[in-house]
């Protein structure tokens, strides 16, 4: 029998299932009960305050503790990693962070289609 913390740790690493840049899923692990969240999401905070980015992001993906994804988001977005911020601020549901580098997206497309056109 495996013990607890194996299956746990093996739901982490499967919840963080990606395919390229678009998330397969965003919804926590079922199973987890409250409790359970809260002292993963109490240990991902640790680790986020001691620069442990990657890993908190993980277990809050896994929780789906969308405060802790909003700051992972502000992380990125403090390293100029757009893409990555909008990735976590889609999985915390906040489109208020999540619509300026939508349309900051949109502007650099609509250049582009622009250059394109009058280059034709």
């Amino acid at each position: 029998m495996r013990d607890k913390k194996a299956d746990l740790k093996e739901m982490i690493l499967e919840k963080d299932g990606t395919d390229g840049f678009i998330k397969v899923t965003d919804n926590p692990v079922g199973g987890l009960t409250s409790e359970q969240k809260a002292v993963l999401n109490r240990r991902a905070n640790v680790m986020f305050n001691n620069g442990n980015i990657e890993d908190a992001r993980r277990i809050y993906i896994t929780t789906g503790y969308s405060d802790g994804l909003t700051r992972v988001g502000d992380k990125y977005m403090d390293k100029n990693e757009s893409l990555k911020a909008l990735k976590v601020y889609y999985l915390a549901h906040n489109l208020r962070k999540a619509e300026p580098i939508y349309n900051d997206i949109a502007k650099v497309i609509s250049s582009l289609l622009k250059d394109d056109q009058e280059n034709i």
